[in-house]
């Protein structure tokens, strides 16, 4: 074999940061902080101040390879961290500081975190913690020294960083080597840990800037409203350095109103955001009179987490504003599929331009796809057949951390996502359901996806969940639970009737119930096991 005569050098992190520093270092990082004001970087400045605490690391004795631990909110200092910590050779553990206190003592007792970095919301969570916590030695409160929380040795952020010169070399090393670490709570059992290399993390931010991915480039202003626990916010953070876009950093305030200055105040082009966001978004836009939406500069937006239902797709549109779908998990990285619209699709009426986006878009390059069923055998993509969702490639993963749960993949390398979708003849994806969470009604899938998507489009309705429960006759029916829109008081029967003009008839719930609110995940997913916990003993109308 004949090698080619090209030099080989590591795809590390640390070159996305020296990239951005050297090629876009007056580009600004905006941040809103969790004391309260906004603060404003450079990657130039950003790139120097990751170097300092990188140097204060090294100095409390962080070593190649040992977890450093985050309970933090998108802000600048985080984002110093996301490079410092990997760029050294560490790696960044960044845990979800809305899942249960149990949960959080258990993931960073798992990785063996020796250091805990964490936003000052966070020191009632962390002092509860403690006693818990076996490995961490460290805590760092991520904020200057006169607003560090009362814990025993608990050091300052910037007092750390202040001792520091950043004269440092960034080092080199295998670029298999382990970067970041993330756990997903979407599994069974305790959450398990997904750990990601530098090399996977730089392919993945590569693909994001394509024309074919995320769009990302240098002309753009990304608000960043996905958390930077959640997956990596994506891979954002790392591919906006690569092509040196600005990046805006909400802090802890994610609610439509603070959204919207912020996206209005800095021309953001771009955001990243669960659906529950985007709601929350157009609601404030809806309460408040007077409000200027040619302010807003958005032009594309990236629905993940679940599925975006067609109204706001809609919705969106009319402000001008391309909803990108993509589909993916902590253990792709997460991009998996992104839903841009193909050349054949620019002559279309727009509501069919709307039947292509509700779906989560096509395998990007890097990603294979496939559909299984129950007994592992494959099954055509021609959008006739829904199957087990099956993936593989470089940024997805191999097994969890420390081989939990048994092996992840197939002899293959093929990773079942617990994704039950169909797969058109174009490669669009269309998820149908969780495989938890499919209702089987007289042997044939309803998709609970589909229903929901359809109910939040009925005026009054904020927002709706479907679940299955069990039928003498039929195995399972759908219920469909909603919450109403503030003021409204929408009819269950005008609901259903609207629902039947948009999808099948035998998939129209038995029945209709209105809640308060519904129960989510942390990263702002619907719990479905809550719902059927609440409605177990609920007793469906028969009427079949």
């Amino acid at each position: 074999m004949m090698f080619g005569l090209m030099q080989d050098r590591p795809l590390l992190i640390s070159s996305l940061l020296d990239h951005a520093e050297q090629y876009h270092s007056a580009t600004e990082i905006v941040s809103r902080t969790c004391e309260g004001p906004l603060v404003r970087e450079t990657w130039s400045s950003l790139a120097v101040r990751a170097r300092k605490i990188a140097q204060a690391l090294i100095r409390l004795g962080v070593k190649p390879g040992d977890r450093v631990a985050t309970l933090a909110w998108n802000t600048h200092r985080h984002l110093e961290l996301y490079f410092a910590v990997s760029g050294m050779g560490a790696v960044l553990h960044t845990v979800n500081p809305r899942l249960y206190p149990e949960q959080i003592g258990y993931i960073v007792n798992h990785s063996e975190a020796k250091v805990l970095c964490f936003d000052i919301p966070q020191a009632g969570l962390v002092a509860d913690l403690l006693p818990e916590l076996g490995h961490v030695q460290t805590l760092i409160a991520l904020t200057d020294a006169a607003h560090l929380p009362d814990l025993p040795g608990c050091l300052a952020y910037e007092t750390l960083l202040g001792a520091e010169d950043g004269a440092y070399d960034w080092p080199v090393f295998d670029e298999r080597t382990a970067s970041s670490l993330c756990y997903t709570s979407g599994t069974t059992g305790n959450p398990k840990g997904v750990l990601y290399s530098h090399r996977s993390t730089v392919l993945h931010s590569l693909i994001a800037c394509q024309s074919d991915g995320l769009q990302l480039s240098s002309r753009d202003s990304t608000l960043l409203v996905v958390p930077m626990f959640h997956v990596n916010a994506w891979g954002v953070p790392y591919a906006s350095a690569l092509c040196g876009a600005k990046l805006v950093l909400p802090g802890p305030k994610l609610d439509g109103a603070s959204l919207w200055d912020l996206a209005t105040t800095e021309g953001c082009t771009f955001s990243l955001g669960v659906p529950t966001v985007w709601l929350g978004f157009l609601a404030h836009m809806d309460q408040t009179p007077g409000l200027d939406a040619t302010a807003l500069k958005l032009r594309r937006i990236v629905v993940g987490g679940s599925a975006a239902p067609r109204a706001i797709i809609e919705r969106m549109r009319d402000m001008g504003i391309f909803v990108i779908h993509a589909w993916g998990m902590s253990e792709t990285s997460p991009l998996g599929t992104i839903g841009n619209l193909l050349p054949k699709h620019d002559a279309l009426p727009v509501s069919e331009q709307v039947d292509v986006q509700v779906k989560q878009g096509r395998a990007i390059w890097g990603v294979s796809l496939r559909l299984v069923d129950d007994d592992g055998a494959v099954l055509p993509q021609d959008g006739s057949v829904s199957g087990n969702l099956q993936v593989r490639g470089p940024w997805v993963t191999s097994g969890y951390y420390r081989a939990e749960g048994g092996p992840a993949v197939d002899a293959e390398g093929w990773f079942t996502t617990g994704d039950v979708a169909r797969i058109d003849s174009d490669g669009y994806v269309q998820i149908t359901d969780r495989a938890k969470d499919v209702i089987k009604s007289g042997g044939e899938w309803i998709s609970s996806i589909d229903l929901e998507n359809a109910a939040v489009a009925f005026p009054g309705v904020a927002e709706a969940a479907v679940i299955g429960l069990p039928h003498p006759k039929w195995q399972e029916r759908p219920l469909l639970v909603l919450v109403r829109k503030p003021g409204a008081d929408p009819d269950p029967a005008d609901v259903l009737e609207f629902l039947s003009h948009r999808v099948a008839k035998w998939w129209l719930p038995d029945a209709v119930e209105f809640v308060d609110e519904l129960p989510h995940t942390a990263t702002g997913k619907i719990q479905k096991t809550k719902l059927r916990d609440q409605f177990r003993d609920y007793v469906l109308p028969d009427h079949h």
